[in-house]
């Protein structure tokens, strides 16, 4: 049986960007995160989460990166500010469309 779970007005556009020294750390990063949205660029995500969701990612990132030389920036935005961005070559907004559990 599906169970269709329509878009969630609750969820934010979450805009995760990282510089992130080392490279088992990044690739950790990168893993979760990949588990949690879309990847856009090469240290960049896209990713539609609630409040939840959100502060328990910021506590798995925590533990994943050293905070003396590593960066992660996120950039929480609601649907007017993600109908202003603007992309100049390729690529497309992520779109938190309908998803369906089998």
């Amino acid at each position: 049986m599906n169970a269709i779970i329509s878009s969630n007005t609750d969820k934010y556009f979450v805009l995760v960007t990282y510089d992130i020294v080392k490279t088992k750390r990044r690739t950790r990063v990168m893993k979760l995160l990949k588990g949690l949205g879309f990847h856009v660029q090469k240290s960049v995500f896209e990713c539609f989460l609630d409040d939840d969701q959100l502060e328990r990612l910021k506590l798995k990132l925590i533990s994943e990166i050293d905070e003396r030389c590593d960066g992660v920036r996120i950039y929480k935005m609601d649907r007017r500010a993600v109908a202003r961005v603007e992309i100049v070559g390729v690529g497309e907004v992520a779109e938190n469309n309908q998803l369906i559990l089998i």
